[in-house]
């Protein structure tokens, strides 16, 4: 399927998307390199080539998600597989290093670059690497990636996915879906804060609103309650915790369900409300307050898309952003949320490239010519 042409830029291919908590990396590696670009190719270049696809794992924190890794895609003309590699924020210096290390800056390639972080690191990039970064627009390139990803599938399956029956938790289960005519959407990207979009269009979008409680709210404060260091030990610690020992139900109050207004006895009336009690806080463990964070921040965020979702008139929301990796608690609640403060108006759905569109958005600017693509 052949998606982008017109001039091709020099190898290799690259978008980044710095953001508060994670660096996300696309990376396209072309696999119809012919016997004379092979001979004609630089030292350089197979190295970072061989560097980024033999390895998994970078360092100590850098991963490449290999389970999303998009095969035989054609782009520019050109053929070959996308990988999606992350590392936190916070090693940034070390990849800097890296680019001065393998002499990036000597294959004169273009290093598009989205998110706050392509303003903060921007001098480092210049001055350690002898790197110029272009700098893009992080809601920009993250409806242009969506869409882009959302059109090409996930290896002749779709993108998109919804929880078939989400209000009843034993027969609840994933299902796939396509965003045909995805317009409009609400879309929420959930990464260290939230956004949320109301989008028309490709080039047609407004945000809406958006909360600075989100994943960065979740893995900072699991940190200070539990003593966990990773988002992955934070959602593990959750999956094995009792939130209804730190949260105050609608039945802790009312003895059962708020009939009148349609409150079930297990709503949560107070998050972390049962902390006001000595008793309750000598008798929770780290798991239990680790799954109360997270329900705390689901449900705000669910709160909030379900009020944008109805206040625009637009009823497919869009779940995205690096928060729901790994995440199936929060994904769960947040379709349960909007199937049931809805009456089955609003169907949650979700993308199985979560957090990386930003970058993908960024990669297809350099791969962008005076064409439309």
């Amino acid at each position: 399927m052949k998606l982008l042409t017109g001039k091709k830029p020099a190898f290799p291919w690259f978008g980044m998307d710095i953001g508060g908590s994670l660096v996300k990396l696309v990376y396209f590696e072309p696999v119809d390199i012919t016997a004379e670009e092979e001979q004609e190719e630089v030292e350089n270049l197979k190295s970072i080539r061989r560097y980024l696809t033999s390895n998994v794992a970078y360092g100590k924190t850098g991963v490449r998600d290999v389970h999303l890794e998009l095969r035989n895609l054609t782009m520019c003309g050109r053929t070959g597989n996308l990988h999606f590699i992350r590392f936190p924020t916070q090693a940034m210096p070390r990849f800097i290093q890296m680019g001065r290390d393998k002499n990036f800056s000597s294959l004169h390639t273009t290093l598009c670059a989205t998110g706050g972080g392509a303003y903060k690191f921007e001098n480092d990039f210049r001055t350690i690497s002898d790197l110029e970064l272009l700098k893009l627009d992080e809601l920009d390139c993250l409806i242009r990636g969506l869409l882009f990803i959302d059109r090409v599938g996930f290896n002749g399956h779709p993108e998109c996915y919804y929880f078939q029956n989400p209000s009843d938790p034993h027969s609840c289960v994933k299902k796939p879906c396509n965003l045909d005519n995805p317009f409009p959407m609400l879309l929420v990207n959930i990464g260290s804060g939230v956004s949320i979009l109301a989008v028309y269009s490709e080039n047609d979008y407004k945000r809406v609103t958006g909360t600075s409680l989100g994943g960065g709210t979740f893995l900072g404060l699991c940190c200070l309650l539990t003593g966990c260091e990773t988002f992955e030990e934070a959602l593990e610690m959750a999956s094995k915790g009792d939130s209804t020992n730190v949260d105050k139900l609608v039945k802790d109050i009312y003895g059962g369900d708020y009939g009148r207004f349609g409150l079930q006895g297990s709503a949560v009336a107070s998050s972390f409300g049962h902390m006001m009690s000595k008793e309750k806080r000598d008798s929770i463990s780290k798991e239990d307050l680790a799954r109360a964070t997270l329900i705390t921040i689901t449900n705000n965020i669910g709160s909030i898309a379900r009020m944008c979702a109805v206040n625009e008139k637009i009823e497919r929301v869009v779940f995205v952003g690096n928060f729901l990796r790994i995440n199936t608690l929060s994904t769960k609640l947040l379709a349960y949320a909007m199937d049931f403060w809805s009456k089955g108006q609003l169907r949650a759905l979700f993308l199985e490239h979560e957090g990386y569109f930003g970058a993908v958005g960024a990669l297809m600017e350099l791969l962008k010519t005076s064409e439309d693509l």
